[in-house]
């Protein structure tokens, strides 16, 4: 069960580079454990129903919009925009709000960028949230946008697909990265809804209109779609297996990890093989959960999995 619906105590608009403007808010008690929300993607944005997966009066709660993404500027921007620069705006929110130590909560791209972060400031990390696992990996982007989810959802791909001639599908993200980067907007806007679409259609477990109507919004579409295609194209801005070869720097943070055992967008292994090298990590499988945070099983165990981070750190 959610909390209660919050509003925000304070926003800024803090600049991070010459070129980017990130949004933050902050909610709950301002004297609590702070945990900072990293949204998914990359390219997604932060929602109001985020607030509520943390006990307000006991959690300093702290939701940003990446690079390029949600309120944040310049929108949709591919410039000054890897893993690391993220890395480095979360210092730097810590930073602007005088925070020692925070509790990283990530759903998915979420999930990497916390893990990339905890594994290069492991003093910084009082404890980790995790849900939906994408480990960045060259098959785990491949699964999803190379054919193999397709056989789960023929007719959405079909749709996803159009936009691409026959000769350039054996490499979808390329092509799409040449449509998502063209001077044209109708081209731009027609390439990004369809990749969004594809993404808003495979993430639950039953079909949600309400999700793919997300997705379609053009705002959204054009952020997901030009910044999760530029991090694929360049591997996550990762090297290969990272985040797997560094979970020694993680070893003594504690963490939950809840991943769907129905998910199409991250398939459950890269939650297990996380699991395999991060033993401080307790793994919780929703057996009628899919990727979206929306789930009530998901949503469910991630309230959980906050109340019991704030009783391991008491």
């Amino acid at each position: 069960m959610l909390f209660p619906a919050i509003q925000p105590g304070n926003t800024w608009k803090l600049p991070v580079s010459d070129l980017h403007t990130l949004y933050i808010e902050e909610s709950g008690d301002p004297e609590g454990v702070p945990v900072v929300f990293l949204h998914g993607g990359p390219g997604g944005a932060c929602e109001p129903t985020h607030r509520r997966f943390f006990d307000p009066e006991r959690y300093r709660i702290i939701l940003f919009d990446q690079r390029g993404c949600g309120k944040s500027r310049p929108h949709a921007s591919l410039e000054e925009n890897t893993t690391w620069d993220l890395v480095g705006d979360l210092e730097k929110i810590r930073k602007f709000l005088e925070i020692d130590q925070w509790v990283v909560f990530g759903g998915s791209w979420g999930s990497t960028l916390a893990l990339a972060y905890a594994q290069t400031h492991p003093q910084r990390v009082l404890g980790l949230i995790l849900r939906g696992i994408f480990l960045g990996r060259d098959e785990d982007v491949h699964w999803f946008f190379q054919g193999e989810a397709a056989r789960i959802f023929p007719e959405a791909w079909q749709h996803f697909i159009e936009p691409i001639p026959p000769d350039e599908r054996d490499n979808i993200v390329a092509a799409y990265y040449q449509r998502l980067t063209s001077n044209n907007d109708i081209v731009r806007m027609g390439a990004a809804k369809a990749w969004s679409i594809w993404e808003g259609s495979s993430v639950t477990l039953l079909p949600d209109k309400n999700v793919v109507n997300y997705f379609s919004d053009p705002h959204i579409a054009l952020s997901i779609a030009r910044i999760e295609c530029h991090y694929f194209c360049n591997n996550c801005f990762l090297r290969l297996n990272q985040i797997i070869e560094d979970c020694d720097k993680i070893r003594d943070i504690p963490g939950f990890i809840v991943h769907g055992r129905y998910d199409m967008v991250c398939p459950v292994d890269q939650a297990v093989l996380l699991n395999q090298h991060w033993s401080h990590a307790r793994l919780r499988v929703i057996p009628d959960g899919g990727h979206a945070v929306s789930e009530p099983g998901i949503a469910n165990a991630l309230v959980d999995s906050c109340n019991s981070m704030l009783d391991i750190l008491a």
